[in-house]
């Protein structure tokens, strides 16, 4: 059964995949690493890991009726991707830094840049170096340009 939605009927897959071919650098001679995988179109959560979602290639291709990469030689050495990476998925503590550091650089006021560092600190995650340092970038620059937007209205 295929799941539709809006007076359109827009049909929404049960699943997503991504298939991510990858090399250091372009310099590298290193062999390349792929990696194919299909997740299910809702929320998992935080505690299965992502090679529990990983497939063979040629997998996926069936499944998809699709060719990726019709130019690859698959006779080279291709590793596969979470044997040089960990292929590891956030946890919630991280994937909450990655997305509130996210909300830093679109913070358009002094206001909603504490805002997002008070929720992170309700939800009990401390904030890492890397959160912290974007952070005072962004107030500095907030402050200065409200600073300069109160000196430009104040009448002489």
């Amino acid at each position: 059964m295929v799941v539709v939605i809006g007076e359109d009927n827009v049909a929404v897959p049960s699943h997503l995949y991504k298939v991510i071919l990858a090399r250091r650098s372009p310099e590298s001679t290193e062999p390349l690493a792929l990696g194919a995988f299909v997740v299910p179109n809702e929320a998992i959560g935080f505690q299965p890991q992502l090679t529990e979602f990983q497939v063979s290639l040629q997998d996926l291709e069936k499944l998809s009726g699709l060719v990726f990469f019709p130019r690859l030689d698959r006779s080279s050495d291709i590793r596969n991707i979470c044997s040089v990476d960990t292929c590891k998925l956030l946890d919630f503590q991280e994937f909450t830094l990655y997305l509130s550091t996210r909300k830093i650089e679109g913070a358009r006021s002094v206001l909603r840049l504490e805002k997002v560092m008070e929720n992170l600190k309700n939800a009990g995650i401390e904030p890492d170096n890397y959160f912290m340092s974007r952070y005072e970038k962004k107030l500095k620059e907030l402050k200065a340009k409200e600073q300069s937007g109160t000196q430009t209205g104040k009448p002489s």
